[in-house]
């Protein structure tokens, strides 16, 4: 047997080419004097194709817009000047818990088949979606370009020029 890699793959691109398969939508009220988001609204539209159990999707897309909550308010790996992590536990690894989701409006569209089989993927459409949603409805509430999308409120802070940038 001789050394190497071999790979093989096979793409076919449907005819009409593709869209975007979800759209999201949010607004927020931003507290100017902590930093606090508390997210009023959140809505989704989405076309997967041809729906077998509704309340998977539905699931899918929950998960994954609170994944993307998550990413933008929370979640944050920390690592000391020695390079240890320091958010190793849930103690000091935040995530949202079902107090800091809000209640997700979710539309569903069955756009026509393209190919033979009318399905295209849900879940990860909230990951994508839902950090530029709110790191946008976040900017538009503070009137401040953002350029990151991890917003905890001590960013937030100063974005809106409450506190001195933290220097890193």
């Amino acid at each position: 047997m001789t050394q190497g890699i071999a790979a093989t793959y096979d793409f076919r691109i449907p005819e009409g080419g593709g869209w975007a398969q979800a759209t999201h939508c949010c607004t927020v009220e931003v507290d100017p004097d902590t930093g606090h988001v508390d997210i009023t609204r959140y809505v989704v539209v989405e076309d997967c194709g041809t729906m077998i159990n509704p309340a998977i999707v539905e699931g899918q897309i929950r998960g994954g817009v609170a994944q993307g909550i998550g990413g933008v308010l929370y979640e944050q790996c920390a690592y000391g000047a020695d390079g240890q992590i320091l958010t190793s536990t849930l103690l000091d690894y935040l995530l949202p818990t079902a107090t800091e989701v809000p209640d997700i409006e979710i539309h569903h569209l069955e756009s026509a088949p393209t190919h033979e089989v009318n399905f295209r993927g849900v879940g990860e459409g909230g990951a994508i979606g839902a950090p530029a949603a709110l790191t946008n409805a976040i900017a538009d509430a503070i009137g401040v370009i953002v350029t990151e999308s991890h917003l905890p409120p001590s960013r937030v802070l100063e974005l809106l020029g409450r506190i001195p940038p933290r220097v890193v």
